[in-house]
């Protein structure tokens, strides 16, 4: 591949080694020209690292000019831009040549010229325009990566690559004591050393981390702070130094060279910055072996694992962070455990080699979405259903979907209509369209390939006429605009009303090419409607597909909810209904007895928060007089719900998805049927027992509790057999398209 990289040539700090990171290994298999647009200690540093580098300090239009030609007659194949003065001079490129223009996002592009008001009016509202301009975006973290999606940036076209460091093992120039007294430092024995490495602006908030050192010394009087680096605000935060911490407990060091000697000379790495995209300074620290305490910004928690291998707190939270110091200052075992488990993990996460071979996977995938473009005038997948509404059981469909699809073809682009497309971009990494801006999504429909309509059940009418009616209103619009249709992992009915039941028909005949449902209900009231020409198949809810969050996570989830993780929980998802208020009392002695009987903690599950937590707030009120339980909504994060469902002991459900994930998990679950797609999922399973709402009473619901707990190893088998079925979903769509 032939790469040329744009950077203004006076950057410092982590963008500064990410380049030279990146670019050195690059350099050992592709053709690259790094271009800076002003000579000094960057371009220096550069060259003598082995890096191809070029100057072109003219004008603008003489820059692009030059750059033009060189692109040109040297056969580049990507511009890669580094900061604002590259992105607009990419910007300009793009005009010129035909080829795709990427840039790295290294932080908040907003927060560049925090405190330089001047600044940021003009190259900060240059920037922002040229990064539109983009083809493609890297961040440097998952949070950037989401930032760049919740402001409008196409998920479709984003990536996450992280900083690489390289883990050296050979001795510092100068060992600890050395470095220490070079900078004016007496060492002790009982010293605890606080460092931090970056520049020194209002973004990096050096003010909290010296008034909460200030307050540490005071009862840790042995420990000291070095400041490495420099800033606007250095002399304010000298000023602010000697006011406030005893005389020679705080060193500011300058711009320091010599980073292997810094870190191996701290004890603890800091990092208080209100906003970071993921900082270098964190890894290259970790590499040393330094315990870390850092701000929850940005990709920061990628790496910091609270209370695992560092401390995190929030920004500018003075008090938790003197707290955070002192703990650490009396405890040097502490400081060693984190130590060592912060290195661990960034020498299996962060190294070197690792972010280049991302680089080299993400410059593959671009030019062969270059080459999908011209020969794919209409391409990608377009999916419709009930998304962005706070609804954990839809969304925990949404992601798996986007999953699967993309295991099947990474580089296919996805547009969701949503309710909230800003948070759906960011919780499935795919564009996100309003539901009812009818226009833009007609408009996507146009070079769109397939329209998906599902997972869930649309094709109904017991909760809204309306809502039946937009869906088989989009798939219509999809049919006319060229897509080929699919009715993918969905639910029928009920669909009641006779004009409902022919406009269903109808249009379903005449606009559907495939259909697959999630279990033979669906099918019997398919074929009633009736809908008989078009090719129909039973697989299973894709949603049974998620994966769990990893168990780090989980635990993280479940302390923050106060759930004991080791404990012995059953879930009650119930929801609001027609004559779910009278059988209140019935639940309640039900999770009574689960609690005496078999020593379960009821655990009340708001599956959509906005409309299930009151109903859950008022059975918890009527179960807490007799036994300890809890109310929890659940968690947005699908991967999250997942893992709950994982760990609980058994679930009463009368929402559909919280049946669905226990079956995934192979967890004992039992059904309150409200609609007929709980007890048609259930005949459909073949496991668990089921009651009409109407039916309902305390010995009922106790008589389930005994059967999860009787025939716990059927469940499982559930799992086994569901899965196959589920993977066909996808499989159909796209042999549809193919």
């Amino acid at each position: 591949m032939k790469i040329i990289h744009l950077i203004s040539g006076g950057d410092v700090g982590g963008a500064k080694t990410h380049v030279y990171t990146l670019l050195s290994g690059l350099a050992k298999t592709d053709e690259v020209l790094l271009v800076c647009f002003k000579s000094g200690p960057f371009v220096e540093e550069a060259a003598a690292l082995g890096i191809p580098t070029q100057v072109m300090d003219g004008s603008l239009r003489s820059s692009v000019r030059q750059l033009t030609t060189l692109i040109r007659e040297r056969g580049f194949e990507i511009v890669h831009c580094h900061g604002s003065r590259a992105n607009l001079v990419g910007s300009m490129l793009k005009k010129k040549l035909d080829l795709p223009t990427v840039t790295t996002v290294h932080s908040d592009y907003r927060l560049d010229y925090m405190g330089r008001p001047l600044a940021a009016l003009t190259y900060g509202m240059l920037n922002r325009h040229a990064l539109r301009k983009m083809d493609y975006w890297i961040g440097v973290s998952d949070v950037t990566v989401d930032m760049l999606n919740e402001r409008g940036f196409d998920p479709n076209r984003t990536f996450v690559i992280f900083n690489g460091v390289p883990i050296r093992t050979d001795p510092p120039a100068l060992d600890r004591n050395a470095y220490l007294r070079s900078l004016g430092i007496e060492p002790t024995e009982h010293m605890t050393v606080f460092g931090i490495a970056a520049r020194i602006n209002p973004v990096k908030d050096m003010t909290t981390l010296i008034r909460a050192f200030s307050s540490a010394v005071q009862t840790c009087p042995e420990i000291r702070l070095i400041i490495a680096g420099d800033g606007e605000q250095r002399q304010q935060m000298e000023a602010l130094a000697s006011q406030t911490c005893p005389k020679g407990t705080v060193v500011f060091a300058g711009w320091i060279e010599d980073t292997h000697s810094f870190y191996s000379a701290i004890d603890v790495n800091m990092l208080t910055s209100v906003s970071e995209g993921f900082p270098y300074a964190l890894p290259e620290g970790a590499s040393r072996r330094c315990a870390t305490i850092a701000t929850r910004v940005g990709g920061v928690p990628s790496l910091v694992k609270h209370e695992v291998n560092g401390l995190l707190f929030e920004p500018k939270d003075v008090e938790t962070l003197s707290g955070y110091m002192i703990r650490l200052a009396q405890n040097p075992e502490q400081i060693r455990r984190f130590g060592e488990q912060i290195f661990e993990d960034t020498k299996s996460r962060f190294s070197v080699e690792a972010t280049v071979q991302r680089q080299r996977e993400i410059y593959e995938t671009i030019l062969r979405r270059c080459e999908r473009a011209k020969t794919h005038p209409r391409d990608g997948i377009f999916i419709c259903g009930a998304y962005g509404k706070g609804n954990s059981g839809d969304d925990a469909i949404l992601k798996s979907m986007v999953t699967e699809l993309r295991k099947r073809d990474p580089d296919i682009p996805i547009c969701v209509a949503s309710r909230s497309p800003k948070q759906t971009a960011k919780d499935v990494r795919a564009r996100g369209i309003y539901t009812f801006r009818t226009g833009k999504i007609r408009r996507q429909l146009k070079k769109t390939s397939l329209y998906l309509s599902g997972g869930g059940s649309l094709i109904q009418d017991s909760t809204s006429s309306r809502s039946l009616w937009y869906y088989l209103s989009s798939i219509r619009t999809a049919k006319k605009q060229g897509c080929k249709v699919m009715m993918f992992s969905c639910g029928i009915g009920p669909v009641r009303w006779k004009a409902n039941r022919r406009r269903a028909s109808r249009i379903i005949e005449s606009c559907v090419d495939l259909i697959a449902l999630r279990d033979e209900a669906s099918l019997a009231e398919l074929r009633s409607l009736p809908v008989t020409s078009v090719p129909t198949l039973v697989t299973a809810d894709i949603a049974l597909l998620i994966p769990p969050a990893p168990e780090s996570e989980l635990l993280r989830c479940c302390a923050e909810a106060g759930l004991d993780a080791e404990g012995r929980w059953m879930l009650i998802a119930p929801r609001p209904w027609d004559g779910m208020r009278q059988h209140y009392g019935d639940f309640s002695r039900a999770a009574v007895y689960a609690a005496q009987t078999y020593g379960l903690t009821p655990v009340f599950l708001a599956m959509e928060p906005g409309k299930d937590h009151a109903v859950c707030e008022d059975l918890a009120a009527m179960t807490a007089g007799q036994t300890p339980c809890l109310v929890l909504d659940a968690p947005e994060e699908a991967s999250l719900a997942a893992g709950l469902f994982r760990r609980a002991d058994c679930v009463l459900g009368m929402r559909l998805h919280s049946l669905i994930l226990a079956a995934a998990g192979g967890i004992p679950f039992s059904g309150v049927a409200y609609d007929p797609k709980i007890s048609g999922f259930m005949e459909y399973v073949h496991q668990g027992t089921c009651c009409e709402l109407a039916d309902v009473t305390a010995e009922k619901l106790c008589a389930m509790v005994d059967s999860m707990q009787s025939h716990r190893e059927s469940y499982r088998r559930v799992a086994e057999n569901l899965t196959a079925r589920v993977e066909d979903n996808c499989r159909l769509a796209f042999e549809l398209i193919s």
